[in-house]
């Protein structure tokens, strides 16, 4: 495994609001070498699994390994989606989770990260790739919303400042696509997670690798890898206050 420092040029969220408007009124697409034509109906669901799964199947007939950047959340979430995607791709593990706290935390996740790499003896080798920690910038975006419940305003900006981070790593770095393992969890929304990587890919001109990875039983998968590995699983999503929701709900299921 090859393991990457990388300090991404800092972006001033000090006015995050109008950062944040000014992207999302941006129509949503996948550019380049990701562009597929996908129709559906009034109210049907898009099948993100499958626009993927089309992605690769082309990719293979014209003999490519391409490269993808893969924003992680956490080693439990990656695991199922290394297992994955290394069959198809040229993988570099991108950690960038300034959410996550207190940084005991964050350090304890960036560990089990590169654990899981160096242990998975996956098809191709991974690369290990690690963002700047800056708290203040995840604070800065949830400004306004710190009192959301999870899954609502706040967790979709926090979605915003990552995935435009690996947007702008991928981009720089020269990569085929950029997507993030985010979307395996029950308690993400892929539809948004899919809405904002695909207008972010279009913005920066690297196409997001539509993906919806906990379907095909890959939540299950990732529970599976996660106790063969004996990796650390976290019980809250990473921020204060989802660690705080997370403490109330444990109290409430004790009675107290």
């Amino acid at each position: 495994m090859q393991t990457v420092s990388f300090c991404f040029p800092k972006i001033c969220f000090l006015d995050w609001n109008n950062w944040y408007k000014d992207r999302r009124i941006i129509g949503a697409g996948i550019g380049g070498r990701g562009k597929e034509t996908q129709m559906t109906q009034p109210g049907q669901k898009r099948n993100y699994q499958r626009e993927m799964e089309q992605i690769m199947e082309r990719e293979g007939r014209e003999g490519r390994i391409p490269s993808l950047l893969l924003h992680s959340c956490c080693a439990p979430c990656s695991s199922y989606v290394l297992e994955y995607l290394s069959r198809y791709f040229d993988i570099t593990v991108y950690y960038y989770n300034p959410n996550i706290a207190p940084k005991e935390e964050y350090e304890t996740r960036v560990k089990e990260q590169e654990r899981l790499i160096r242990e998975m003896g996956l098809q191709r080798p991974v690369k290990f790739l690690a963002g700047e920690y800056v708290p203040e910038d995840f604070y800065a975006a949830a400004k306004g919303h710190e009192a959301d419940p999870e899954g609502g305003e706040r967790c979709v900006r926090c979605y915003e400042l990552r995935l435009a981070h690996a947007a702008g790593v991928a981009a720089r770095g020269g990569y085929d696509y950029f997507t993030t393992t985010l979307s395996i969890s029950p308690l993400k929304n892929a539809d948004k997670l899919n809405e904002i990587g695909a207008r972010l890919g279009d913005q920066w001109g690297v196409p997001y690798l539509l993906s919806d990875f906990k379907k095909k039983n890959g939540y299950k998968r990732s529970v599976q890898l996660s106790a063969e590995y004996g990796l650390y699983r976290q019980d809250y999503c990473g921020c204060v206050f989802s660690q705080a929701e997370a403490r109330a709900r444990k109290s409430a299921g004790n009675g107290r």
